[in-house]
């Protein structure tokens, strides 16, 4: 958002030490002072959100987590007559419920998964049963990226069931995985640039699931037309389907994916930029974001609205955007910021510093063309790349993903240009110094010619990290940059 050229100042709520600088946060100033304006903000209260878009004066609106969209704030921005780029409660459903996802897509012909809904652990044992080995189990509704399990142990698989109540058991999917973003404005998509993310938390994926430990694009190993086929088969009749039911998807549709040797499945939906991807994916994004989300929220090509009114220069005055930012040196302890997902072993933290549900930003009073110059008889905006790697690993604090020690001290040295750091779980203590303050602590994106190169300038800064409470996987984007993945048949 703040390196669209027509974004002339960017707010963020709550922000953390990554947003200092570059936004005006809301939450922690740098000095670790709360600003009253702020003190007792619910992020997933839509009221204080719309108040808080009043005082603002903002005119675009960004959600980036997932329990503000389920919540409603989508809603109550628009019923303000703000723009707002983010589904409505009842289109986020797809992330917010798995079964709804799946009955989305067993409506829209979507591939997927066979699975089974379970609200009892009779219903559970039944379903394990059915589907053998790996077992796949997934809580129903919101879990912060924790709340699925696969494994081969049937007994830790029940427990889990048993644990969520309400779940989903579905058969196991092998076969590569890939992400694919796409930017939908009720009706049509535009889609990023497809990512693969590492979910375990260890080398060679090992452990637990996560909310992603790295992530890299693009896809050296991705058959031809990989992008298309998902548009196709995925993005479109879903977001049709949704149409149909009087829900039309508005916002970021990621689709998670398998490529299995029986062609593509539906692994999971979300409905909002999610990391690791997206710390991979913008970087090597060439057209104005913020110019690109207005028009997304206003509708691709409305006769003299959206995009029209973007490109004709009329000035979208504010944006307001969620879980990242734009870029900060790291000599002033800051980057794109993320806000890590929700996690169970901090509660009681303030809103201040567990989610970056806002960011908003002023733009000139003219506004440029879109990348991929787009006219009034082409209404869906191009979008332009660099024709870069990029390469994100996750930093996360130890004990995670069950219960992360928090405060441990960090200290980043100035990254080169070709490195961002993105703060996560970040916060400062009383003496002003940055510490660790969640599960997942920092992102650190690289981009180079090639995934070879894109890595080598990762986890060269990351060896230069002084966190001793940290730890991070050696092996993002290694087997593609090596060439040993092999291309599937789609």
């Amino acid at each position: 958002m703040a390196r669209d050229p027509q974004v002339e100042a960017v707010h963020v709520a709550p922000g953390n030490p990554g947003t200092w600088g570059l936004s005006r946060s809301y939450g922690l100033d740098p000095n670790g002072q709360t600003w009253a304006k702020m003190v007792g903000l619910d992020v997933l209260d839509p009221l204080a959100i719309t108040e808080l878009t009043t005082a603002m004066a903002a005119n675009l609106v960004v959600i980036g987590p997932e329990a503000p969209l389920v919540a409603g704030a989508a809603d109550a921005v628009r019923a303000m007559g703000v723009a707002c780029f983010g589904p409505s409660a009842a289109a986020a459903r797809l992330e917010g419920s798995k079964q709804f996802a799946k009955d989305i897509m067993a409506a829209a012909n979507v591939p997927t998964a066979r699975s089974r809904y379970c609200r009892t652990p009779d219903e559970a044992a039944a379903a394990l049963e059915e589907f053998g080995a790996p077992y796949v189990v997934k809580n129903d509704g919101l879990a912060g990226g924790k709340g699925v399990l696969v494994t081969e142990d049937r007994a830790a698989a029940q427990a889990h069931a048993n644990d969520c109540g309400v779940c989903v058991i579905e058969e196991y999917l092998d076969g590569p995985e890939v992400s694919l973003f796409a930017i939908c404005d009720g009706e049509r998509a535009i889609p990023l640039l497809p990512a693969q993310d590492f979910k375990r938390v260890g080398d060679g994926d090992a452990g637990p699931n996560t909310g992603g430990m790295g992530a890299y694009t693009p896809l050296p190993w991705a058959p031809e037309g990989l992008t298309e086929a998902i548009m196709t088969e995925v993005i479109e009749p879903t977001m049709a389907e949704m149409t149909r039911r009087g829900t039309p998807f508005q916002g970021l549709l990621y689709a998670g994916l398998a490529l299995t040797n029986r062609g593509l499945r539906v692994v999971e939906f979300n409905v909002r930029f999610g990391d690791p991807e997206t710390e991979a994916i913008l970087p090597l994004l060439e057209s104005p974001l913020g110019q690109v989300l207005y028009s997304a929220a206003t509708g691709f090509g409305s006769a003299g609205e959206s995009t029209g009114r973007v490109l004709a220069g009329e000035s979208v005055a504010q944006a307001v955007a969620g879980e990242s930012a734009g870029r900060m040196a790291a000599d002033e302890q800051a980057g794109k910021t993320t806000a890590d997902e929700p996690d169970p072993t901090r509660t009681g933290q303030s809103a201040a510093v567990t989610g970056v549900p806002l960011t908003a930003a002023r733009t000139s009073e003219s506004a440029g063309e879109l990348a991929g110059e787009p006219t009034s008889d082409w209404p869906i905006p191009s979008l332009a790349w660099t024709n870069e790697a990029a390469v994100t690993v996750v930093v996360a604090a130890e004990g995670y993903p069950g219960r992360p020690r928090a405060g441990g001290l960090i200290h980043l040295p100035t990254p080169p240009d070709r490195v961002d750091v993105i703060h996560c779980g970040t916060s400062l203590d009383g003496q002003g110094d940055l510490i660790a303050h969640g599960g997942r602590v920092l992102a650190i994106v690289a981009r180079g010619e090639n995934l070879t190169s894109a890595r080598q300038w990762a986890y060269d800064y990351l060896s230069q990290i002084d966190f001793v409470d940290g730890f991070y996987r050696h092996d993002i984007a290694q087997r593609a940059a090596d060439g040993a993945i092999s291309t599937p048949v789609l």
